[in-house]
């Protein structure tokens, strides 16, 4: 089993134009996966729809690892977010992370606080998974 990370799952998703969406969500993402952003439940295909938007507002930017754990089943995590939108504003979010991994390694379930460092309030969720 190969367990995927934050990182590797957001860079796919907003940053790897070689990648389509749903091809980033399928290898990092359960089909049930399950999203609480700053206490908004989201299902799969919400959190796709958000994603799929993201990257038309998204030129470039990437994801710093500040700590990470993984224990069994369980994974979590403190990064932040730095991103580019494509009329140059700039976006960073502290991210807080509790996620539960299923057994082929991909996410089932993420739990999440965001902080805003850079940015307007429009820009609250465009940094994090949701």
């Amino acid at each position: 089993m190969i367990r995927t990370g934050i990182k590797a799952a957001l860079t796919d998703l907003i940053f790897s134009s070689d990648l389509t969406v749903q091809e980033a969500a399928d290898r990092h993402f359960t089909p049930e996966y399950r999203q609480r952003t700053d206490g908004k439940w989201d299902d799969r295909a919400g959190f796709v729809e958000h994603i799929t938007h993201v990257r038309t507002i998204v030129a470039g930017g990437h994801v710093e690892v500040h700590d990470e754990l993984y224990d069994g089943s369980k994974y979590a995590d403190r990064h932040t977010v730095h991103i580019t939108k494509k009329d140059d504003s700039t976006v960073s979010m502290e991210v807080y992370v509790f996620a539960e991994l299923a057994p082929d390694g991909r996410f089932s379930r993420i739990e999440e606080t965001t902080l805003m460092l850079q940015g307007s309030d429009a820009d609250r969720n465009i940094g994090s998974a949701r």
